[in-house]
């Protein structure tokens, strides 16, 4: 176990001013709680906190985190409380240690617990004093370490909480080195063989080759001497995760892979940066595309380097990253940096972002979430994603995550900008929404009124702001149009037992079924939740028709007809039972029966003799009344089998298909089913329009024919 001393001397030897007696204290009084309590490794428990402590002296932190992480584990694990800690060590610290105890209690990654919320309690706590995540990674880190001496069963799930909460964590805060080792270890419990098959061919080519790195640090050492600059110069392998993450998105394998080999090069100044990038891509091939300057357009954690992939010796692929000391150190610290030490003061380095505004913009984008999905779902979208930098016509600069598209540049600016979208000019080119944006791209969005979301762009738009507002508006706009619908299932309804629907009868019905008001029933009636059958029977148990009726015979199903009269459903409108209808006589044709609202019936308005006032049959009907749905659909291989098999589960048969335009990212199709009802008839469409292939689908009205 590390020794009081040598922590003290560790801190000293950036922080000569540092209260050594109050770590000493805290030494002995961790020491003294844990005292009777031992590791898995069986290694006693206190050697844990002070290697959590040693780890954020490495980071040069102040004398209060160094302190937290000695007694880090004192007020869960021991019989030491906040009082004790306030009294012998201070608010600051005792506040410190209680946010890393909270911490500690959410279980971040079980899949027992509301993730999301966890996540939203974690934001809130890391924004009293962000110092609380330091300690925590830190805490985090030394576990992953040391985690063979756990139970397999709880090293994955460690492993796994790691991979996909502590790890983006530290990076999305710019510690990458942290990030590094963290998703490493996860990697050698996650996937042992694969880590493992990446060493082994590292191995086999430093044996094909020698080893790369010292030969190609003298090759870029002796370009930058005969330019004349002195810069620090360090390379080194990826590591086995990092490798193995980029064969899985490339689908490439190891020998064809470009970049396995990383080199920095530091230097004095910023204008030194652009010295040594001349130099280089004078020396040698530069790649397309993996050019970035993160000086110029520094990342939101503070981050600077430029970044550029050459081909070196024997051809080899090289990523190479120019920074300057300043920023090396930020690169190494990330938020870190603005509490890091250097000669007994406060290291001022002007990279350093102020971890308080920092937060405060990680959070703002997640506070109006109306569900803690959305939430969660936006908050791993943003740890996840490095970003990319494209301008608006005005010069605003626009940050977003990598893959991101039109929409999401759309909604960033503004949600009704997004929610207006129609198309996108890149570079003043018309492009389609799903074009992935590349860093310095300048982005027009084009808008029109009336225009809303599409069911589309949730494949199509990667941020999690632009998700939350598509989802929102599909939501409101799904649920107007299921309470239209609802309603005129209503009125049917009603109908069918002889009563008129009004809204103090829904209201009266939607508190005798339980719900909140007659909004709710009409979207539960639209959206199939609830039957009119279970609305009126609400109302009127006694007026009821026997539900085990038998089904009508279809030349019987429609009333009003006179002894002799032939009545046929009109081709224009295809009425089915459940809608109003109306008969017009034809002389030689018999009657041709339409729904109430046919465009058709204009044509007769002023021959009131050929109209026939008619119902349908109450009662069940047989699946045999026609009708056409008008649908489009995504040119995606297996959307029409889905179609066809959705159709068949409602119970309707489809009878003739035709498409009727065919472009290359969708269909237009014409479907002939058969169905019982107005009711049946809805089941069908909201099934299929459920499906993600499905833009959209409505029935189908044909032009009425001129008589």
């Amino acid at each position: 176990m590390i020794d009081v001393e040598d922590l003290v001397d560790l801190v000293r030897s950036y922080n000569p001013n540092s209260n050594a007696g109050l770590i000493r204290a805290a030494y002995g009084y961790g020491k003294a709680m844990h005292e009777g309590q031992f590791r898995s490794s069986g290694e006693p428990y206190f050697s844990h906190p002070v290697e959590v402590a040693w780890i954020l002296g490495e980071q040069r932190m102040d004398d209060a985190t160094i302190v937290t992480a000695l007694l880090h584990d004192t007020i869960e694990d021991t019989k030491s409380t906040y009082g004790e800690i306030t009294r012998r060590f201070g608010d600051e610290v005792a506040q410190l240690v209680d946010g890393v105890t909270k911490l500690t209690n959410l279980q971040l990654g079980s899949s027992e617990t509301k993730q999301a919320e966890n996540f939203r309690k974690l934001l809130m706590a890391m924004s009293k004093d962000l110092r609380v995540l330091l300690v925590k990674l830190a805490d985090r880190q030394h576990n992953m370490r040391t985690i063979k001496h756990l139970p397999l069963e709880k090293q994955q799930r460690k492993a796994r909480e790691t991979m996909e909460i502590f790890a983006p964590l530290a990076g999305r805060m710019g510690m990458q080195h942290m990030r590094e080792e963290l998703e490493d270890l996860a990697f050698h419990v996650l996937n042992a063989e694969g880590r493992s098959s990446i060493i082994r061919r590292f191995l086999t080519l430093r044996s094909q080759t020698g080893d790369l790195i010292p030969k190609i640090t003298d090759d870029i050492r002796q370009v930058l001497q005969k330019h004349g600059i002195e810069a620090e110069v360090a390379g080194r392998e990826k590591k086995p995760y990092s490798i193995w993450r980029k064969m899985q998105e490339k689908k490439e394998g190891f020998s064809r892979l470009s970049d396995i080999y990383g080199f920095r090069i530091i230097t004095a100044d910023i204008e030194d940066c652009y010295r040594v990038l001349g130099a280089v891509h004078q020396n040698w091939a530069a790649v397309p595309g993996r050019f970035k300057d993160y000086i110029s357009q520094p990342k939101s954690n503070g981050y600077r380097s430029i970044h550029t992939t050459v081909s070196g010796r024997d051809a080899k692929r090289v990523e190479i990253q120019i920074r300057t000391r300043q920023m090396h150190e930020v690169a190494e610290a990330g938020v870190a940096a603005h509490w890091s030490y250097k000669d007994g003061q406060r290291a001022e380095n002007p990279f350093a972002v102020d971890p308080f505004k920092w937060l405060a913009a990680l959070t703002e984008r997640f506070e109006s979430a109306e569900d803690h999905d959305d939430f969660l779902e936006s908050v791993k979208l943003e740890m996840f994603s490095d970003q990319v930098f494209c301008f608006s016509p005005k010069g605003e600069v626009i940050k977003l995550p990598r893959g991101a598209t039109p929409i999401d540049f759309a909604f960033a600016i503004h949600t009704r900008i997004g929610s207006a979208c129609v198309g996108a000019k890149v570079d003043n080119i018309r492009v389609p929404l799903w074009t992935r944006l590349r860093n310095g791209q300048s982005v027009e969005i084009i808008t029109a009124e009336g225009q809303r979301p599409q069911s589309t762009w949730m494949d199509i738009a990667v941020t999690g702001r632009a998700k939350s507002a598509i989802r929102r508006s599909l939501k409101a706009e799904r649920r107007e149009g299921s309470m239209r619908l609802g309603r005129e299932l209503a009125r049917v309804a009603f109908e069918q037992v002889g009563k008129t629907v009004s809204d103090k009868a829904l209201e009266t019905a939607a508190r005798l079924l339980g719900l909140g008001d007659a909004r709710e029933l009409l979207a539960m009636l639209g959206d199939a939740e609830l039957t009119g059958r279970q609305v009126t029977e609400a109302l009127y148990p006694e007026l009821q028709h026997d539900p085990e009726a038998e089904t009508i015979d279809p030349d019987r199903a429609m009333v009003g007809l006179s002894v002799g009269q032939v009545g046929e459903p009109a081709k224009c409108c295809q009425p089915v039972p459940g809608e109003r209808i109306v008969g017009i006589t034809f002389r030689g044709r018999g009657v041709q029966v339409h729904s109430i609202d046919c465009d058709t019936l204009v044509d007769f308005d002023d021959q009131p003799d050929r109209w026939i006032d008619m119902h349908w049959s109450d009662g069940k009907h047989a699946a045999e009344h026609g009708t056409t749905l008008e649908i489009t659909l995504a040119n995606d291989a297996g959307v029409l089998g889905r179609i066809c098999t959705l159709i068949g589960e409602q119970n309707a048969n489809i009878s003739d298909m035709q498409f009727t335009d065919k472009k290359p990212d969708y269909y237009k199709m014409l479907v002939d089913i058969q169905v019982r009802d107005v009711e049946h008839l809805h089941n069908v469409m909201t099934a299929v329009e459920a499906d993600s292939g499905v833009a959209q689908i409505a029935r189908h009205r044909k032009a009425p024919a001129r008589d």
